[in-house]
This record gives structure tokens, sequence and C-alpha cells, in this order.
């Protein structure tokens, strides 16, 4: 059924439903007002079978007489109300005036006590009848027994109105009340399907440069979708801009280098030479870190959260810790960690293991003996910035008025230390790729505190 509404399908299958679960409560209602009105019936034609074998005073085996008035219709020809009683032998020895002119049949006569119901029909006139017939035996009745059978019968004209009425007006008030359930389905459909069609609207409005993101309130169940929607624009719209700004970067960032080389080549003597050669040394220093800024940061992931599997991030940190203690084994580092193990990151695995390089390789060579990282992962938070990080060190910190410069491109608090002034603007662009926050405190070790917000989750969590 591709290509149909949602909607239409939706009120189609209900409305087969309907009709169904209608179809069968009609048929269930008309076969129990049926068999009630039957049952009514037949206690109507054993009351006046009663009151006709109370009337009736036996002669004989052969011969009754009434004693009593019955009921008034059985004196009336053609009244739909009719009686006979018969011997045993089968004769008919009475019955009522109603009968006249008319060819009902009462069936056989019974056994002794035997008692039976049934529907038959007078031919000449085609009208249906339900017939009761009771047999009553005297075990001495003036001297010897004798065997009667009373039979009533009645028209079905006025049951079968009933029923018909009852099924008119059943019919009638169900296909209502279907018809009523429907159009209120249908404004409840329209009604709870106006998000996915603001959504259908905003992604056209997108699509057309109309606007560039989805809006931010939507309903719970499309909260997941609009908000991965939204990161998905936001992260394309960021790797074009990177790509496109990169080669720009590059060629403005590499001006600077190439006039200090072109004026040093320009300078002569021994001491030139000597100038000459360390000069070259640092200016192809520094263009080599600002190529390998720009080709990594190119490189990056930009931030997809979709499609990409959680990674672990205790196993990134333990790698880390083993090769940097190596590095700094000079120090006795200690190194402490207090990562849940169930900690996991969503993005790239090679952004976040560059980061995390970055940001302990800082806090290891800025430290007197003391380095720890800790994470959590909180549910209640955006789920961009769930996963907390924090890397603290024992060293002499980041004075207030050099954070935010540190956090730029070749910014340094100490340029007295060899470097390039790279790692902690690469982490800070790719923290912002993925929409998380860094910020550098003091640390409670003495040294510098850096916290990192990253998209995360817990292992096995999925969100609702």
């Amino acid at each position: 059924m591709s290509g149909t509404s949602l909607t239409r399908r939706l009120l189609l299958t209900v409305f087969a439903v309907i009709v169904v679960f209608f179809a069968v409560t009609v048929f269930l209602l008309d076969v129990l007002f049926r068999h009630a009105a039957e049952r009514s019936l037949r206690e109507v034609l054993d009351a006046q079978m009663v009151a006709l074998v109370a009337a009736a005073d036996p002669d004989g085996p052969e011969s009754v007489t009434l004693t009593a008035m019955v009921d008034t219709r059985f004196d009336t020809p053609g009244s739909g109300l009719y009686a006979e009683i018969r011997s045993g032998s089968g004769e008919s020895i009475w019955r009522s005036q109603s009968v006249t002119g008319t060819d009902v049949q009462f069936g056989p006569p019974l056994e002794g006590g035997e008692r039976k119901f049934f529907f038959t029909e007078m031919v000449d006139k085609g009208v249906r009848l339900a017939v009761s017939s009771r047999s009553i035996v005297y075990d001495d009745l003036h001297g010897e027994p004798a065997r009667f059978t009373y039979s009533v019968a009645s028209s079905l004209d006025a049951y079968e109105g009933q029923v018909a009425s009852f099924r008119q007006q059943l019919v009638g008030w169900f296909a209502a009340l279907a018809l009523l359930l429907l159009a209120t389905l249908f404004i409840v459909v329209r009604w709870l399907s106006r998000p996915m069609r603001q959504l259908v609207r905003e992604i056209k409005e997108v699509e057309g440069g109309a606007r560039d993101q989805l809006s931010e309130a939507w309903p719970i169940e499309l909260t997941p979708v609009t908000s991965n929607l939204n990161a998905l624009l936001e992260s394309e719209r960021q790797r074009i801009r990177r790509y496109r700004d990169t080669l720009g970067n590059v060629a403005h960032s590499l001006k600077t280098p190439l006039a200090v080389m072109r004026q040093t080549l320009g300078a002569g003597g021994e001491q030139a030479r000597d100038d000459l050669s360390v000069a070259m040394n640092r200016e192809i220093d520094r263009m080599t870190g600002i190529i390998e800024h720009q080709m990594k940061r190119a490189a990056a992931s930009g931030g997809v959260l979709l499609g990409q599997a959680p990674v672990d991030l205790a196993p990134i940190v333990a790698d880390l810790r083993v090769a940097l203690l190596k590095v700094y084994g000079n120090k006795d580092l200690l190194f402490e960690t207090a990562i849940p193990a169930d900690a996991q990151f969503i993005g790239d695995r090679n952004d976040l293991t560059e980061m995390l390089g970055n940001l302990l390789d800082n806090a290891c060579k800025w430290s007197k003996s003391r380095v720890r990282i800790t994470a959590d992962v909180d549910g209640w938070a955006d789920s961009r910035r769930a996963l907390g990080i924090v890397i603290e060190d024992d060293g002499p910190g980041i004075a207030q008025t050099d954070r935010a410069k540190v956090l730029q491109r070749g910014g340094r608090a100490d340029e007295a230390t060899p470097g390039h002034g790279l790692g902690l603007s690469m982490v800070h662009d790719t923290v912002a790729l993925y929409g998380g926050a860094m910020s550098i405190d003091d640390a409670a070790l003495g040294g510098a505190r850096v916290d990192v917000k990253l998209p995360g989750r817990v292992r096995g969590s999925v969100e609702g």
C-alpha cells in the first residue's frame, strides 16, 4: 500500500473492524431477541393451554364439555388464536370457533404425558403458526381409562412483526452509532496526526530552503526523530562549511610563515645562516602544526550521531593510561581513573581517542605527580551532553585570564614550553561539532580541571 495516506489506512481498517463487530453484535442480539420472543410466545401458549385444560370437563373417552369461558378469541373466526381437543384415537372432539374456515394442522395426537411445541403454516392463507400440544391421561374416567390431546395454536404475525421492528431499529441505531464513531475517530485521528503533517510540512520547507532546521516543540514520540534530523542537518552544514573553510584557513595560516621564511632567506653572513636555520625550523614546525590541525579538523566526523555505534569509554581510557604512563615514566605519575564500565560515547571512536589523548597528554605534561580522570552519565540531561568527563592534574593550573586563550588555535598559556598550542583548541572544536560543551576551572588537586560534556548513554539503555 505504498503511497497510501496513513490516516486513510487507519480509517479504512477501523471502519472494517467496526462493520464486522457491529454485524456480529446485531446478529447475536437478533438471535437473543428472537429466542426471548419465542420463549415469551411459548409461555403465552402454555397459559392458554392451562386455561383450556381447566375449562374442559371430559364426559367420556370420546367426549368433552367446556364448563367455563376461555379466551374470547377462540370464539372469533380467524382471530389468530386456535384450539382443539382430540381423543386418544386422534378424533377431534372439540374445536374452537376461530378454526372455522382454516386448515390449521395441530399435529398428530400425543402419547400420555407427552408435550410438543413446533411451528407450522396455514397453506391456504400463508400464515405461520406456533403450536403447543399436551397429552393428559385419565386412569379412571367413568370406569375406564381415557387420553386426550389438548392443542393451542397462535398466529406468528405479531411475533414476526415485533422481531422485524426490533431488527430494523437495531440496524438503524447501530448504523448511526457506527457513523458517529467513524466521525469521532476521523476528528481524533486528524488531531493526533497534526504533528505528523507539521513534520512533513517542515521537512518540505527545509528541502525548499525556507528554514534551516525543524522546530523544537514536538510530542515525546517524535522528539527522537526530530532531534536526530536536526542533528544531521546541523552536522551536514558544519561538514560542508568545514571543508569549504579548510583550504582557506590553510592558505591564510601559511602566509605569515612563508613571509618570515622569505625575509630570512634574504639575509647574509655566518650568523645569518645560523639564524636562518633556527628560523626555518621554527616556521616549518609552525606550518606542520597548522597543516596538522586543519587536516584533522577537516577529517573529524563532524559530530554525526546518526548511525554511530556507541563506544565504550573505559577501554579507551585504559589504553591511553598505559601509553601515557610509558611516555611520562620519568615523573612516577599517579594516574587515577574512575570510569563506569557501562558508560558509552555516541560518536566516532577516533574523535573520542583524539580528544581524550590531547587532554590527558596535556594534563600529564603539566602535572607534578598526579592525574585523575572521572566520568558519569546523566540520564536526565540533553542527550548531546549526557556524558560528563572530568580531567584534573596537580600542576600549576591555567589562569583565569588565559582560559579563553588556550581554547583558540595557537593560543598557549606558557610560550616557553614547546608546542603549537593546538591540542586544546582541536578538542574544543571537536566537542563543539558534537553539540557538547568544554570548560576549564581550578582542580581540587591544585592544577587545572577540564570538564567536557559529550553525547553518551548507559550501555543497554534505549530512549522511549
